[in-house]
């Protein structure tokens, strides 16, 4: 009987594992048909932005991304909106200088992970943040804003504000990560627990407190980040 019962789950196994092997590569599908929708979408309201831009009430042909759609329409009826933009373009400038946006914020405005570092114990030189992944490394860093155009040295920890797809070439040659956003399902950690190096998360302020070229330790398991060196001069020497 036993013998018959595995031979049934035996065939269960193997037509599950020719589907998933059929169909994984549909798994992106979803996002690929999203990305084409939103590109003809975008492609519309650009032609219609350069209509209003070339009516006067627009400044730019890419101002259009700064109305909603009814607004839109106000436009296209003759609305000048140029002002509205400017102010929109002003309120998107001043957000794009935030270094840290918090994952979660209670109804009174309380963010718990800010509770919960303050409340830890740390040592002069240590940061406070998210296991991400296991290890301890120590190493200079690189702080990165920006990805396009950077460099990282083999070996060097890599010190970002947060990680998206477009950061993933870095992680070749980092022996370690500290990012000030995210949490252990985020891009970075993601990416670190598959490349096997030590990371920290949700590390509040690490792009300002780390300067490029200090030698760092991170201690992916404890959630700890040490500055073991602090010398300012370090990072206009090195960039």
């Amino acid at each position: 009987r036993a013998s018959k019962l595995s031979w049934w789950r035996g065939l269960v196994v193997g037509f599950c594992l020719r589907r998933v092997r059929a169909l994984t590569g549909l798994r992106e599908m979803p996002k690929y048909c999203l990305i084409l929708a939103l590109t003809r979408s975008r492609t519309i309201l650009q032609s219609i932005g350069e209509e209003l831009a070339q009516a006067g009430r627009l400044a730019n042909t890419d101002d259009i991304f700064f109305l909603t759609v009814p607004e839109v329409h106000q436009a296209i009826a003759g609305t000048d909106m140029r002002e509205k933009v400017q102010t929109r373009q002003a309120e998107y400038a001043y957000e794009l200088k935030r270094r840290r946006i918090p994952r979660v914020l209670l109804s009174d405005g309380t963010e718990p992970e800010a509770i919960a570092h303050a409340s830890t114990q740390l040592v002069d030189g240590q940061l406070s943040g998210t296991p991400a992944s296991a290890g301890v490394v120590t190493a200079r860093a690189r702080v990165i804003l920006d990805p396009i155009g950077a460099h990282l040295e083999p070996g060097e920890i890599l010190v970002a504000p947060s990680t998206d797809p477009g950061w993933t070439p870095l992680f070749l040659t980092a022996s370690g990560l500290v990012m000030e956003m995210g949490g252990p399902i985020s891009h970075g950690a993601v990416v670190a627990r598959e490349y096997g190096i030590p990371a920290v998360v949700g590390v509040p302020g690490a792009t300002t407190h780390i300067v490029t070229g200090q030698e760092i330790t991170v201690d992916g398991s404890a959630g700890i980040v040490v500055v073991e060196k602090s010398d300012p001069e370090l990072k206009d020497a090195l960039v």
